[in-house]
């Protein structure tokens, strides 16, 4: 059996992308041949995949193939008509009202893709999601074989030291609070941002905000977040834009507290990564977030967010309750081991073995 994998895009840092290239080497190391197919790719891993039209030539009916499912697409189609044993692995849909201010197109196709969804119902072997959250939603959606396979990652590559040029800049005696992820309206920034300035304001004025990601594409956006921090005159708010995987992991180390308050999760790699790194984490309980952590970390409910700068402001300064709050995530990080989440894999492909 060989087993390969569609993608839609393969954007460098994306955990998507990253997921599928854990996925392939997981497979190698196991015996099993392994490729990854995609329609669009960031340059640096061109000699990593292959163009989804390639396929035909690899195509046979005892092979299976994995599409990760993440919006619409023309790969969809591709995959259909595959002879080849067929699962998806469900990352699931933004809905597309977070965009229609801000991303006509992207909107369209996140509207496009749930549609999509629904047409591959009756016409794969096996529905996974990376959450319960998102296996029900294809159980709603009609898929009758379904099952959760979480992400499968590869802690090792975040034992990183952190670059000198940012600890001569920033490891300066500041509390610094931490947020990872697309800078794109489902992750509601401008709440971190809103959460942070009555934390500086109230509690901590010696204190910085790094925002992690890429904003390209959503200019719009980012231009709202400056004029908001502007109208509040927050302090020492830097966005790094995007950035390879070493100064991503040199923020982390240099922070404090990691503060997720995002209203769309279908899984929440960010949240685990800070587990791994031992960064105290506060996140909203929407989408996947509650079960990504796992019974680790903060769970706020409520977006009150004086009480969720206080709360920050609590764990900063009381040593006890940061240490159970590190101890809890340590503990939940055994549901994402590569040996575990790897191991549930292995089991559902040969059960699709005759």
């Amino acid at each position: 059996m060989k087993v390969h994998q569609f993608l839609t895009s393969y954007s460098y840092g994306d955990a998507i992308g990253n997921e599928a290239l854990e996925i392939r080497d997981f497979l190698r190391a196991n015996g099993i041949e392994s490729e990854i197919f995609t329609l669009h790719f960031h340059p640096r891993y061109a000699h990593q995949v292959c163009n989804y039209l390639e396929y035909d030539r690899f195509s046979a009916p005892e092979n299976v193939v994995i599409f990760h499912f993440s919006i619409g697409s023309p790969v969809t189609k591709k995959f259909l008509r595959l002879a080849d044993k067929k699962i998806i692995i469900y990352h699931n849909i933004t809905p597309y009202h977070f965009f229609l201010d801000f991303h006509r197109i992207l909107a369209k196709d996140c509207f496009k893709g749930r549609v999509e969804l629904k047409s591959l119902a009756d016409k794969v072997d096996l529905a996974l999601g990376d959450s319960e959250y998102n296996r029900s939603e294809l159980v709603a959606a009609g898929f009758k074989q379904t099952g959760v396979l979480p992400l499968v990652m590869d802690f090792s590559k975040f034992d990183l030291p952190v670059l000198p040029v940012l600890s001569e800049i920033f490891a300066d005696g500041k509390s610094n609070f931490l947020f990872i992820g697309r800078i794109i309206p489902n992750k509601k920034v401008e709440d971190v941002i809103t959460a942070f300035h009555l934390y500086q304001k109230h509690f901590n004025p010696d204190s910085r905000l790094f925002i992690v990601g890429e904003y390209r594409g959503f200019e719009r956006y980012f231009s709202a977040l400056q004029n908001l921090i502007a109208r509040l005159q927050v302090k020492n708010i830097h966005f790094s834009g995007h950035v390879p995987l070493a100064e991503v992991v040199s923020y982390a180390k240099l922070s404090h507290l990691y503060l997720h308050l995002s209203e769309h999760e279908g899984f929440c790699a960010p949240v685990v990564e800070c587990f791994h790194l031992d960064i105290p984490v506060v996140a909203y309980d929407a989408g996947a977030v509650a079960e990504t952590m796992n019974g680790g970390g903060m769970l706020v409910r409520e977006k009150n967010f004086f009480k969720i700068a206080a709360l920050c402001h609590e764990i900063l300064t009381r040593q006890e309750l940061k240490a159970a709050l590190l101890a809890g995530q340590r503990r939940a990080l055994g549901k994402y081991l590569q040996q575990r989440t790897g191991k549930i894999l292995l089991a559902y492909l040969r059960g699709l073995q005759p």
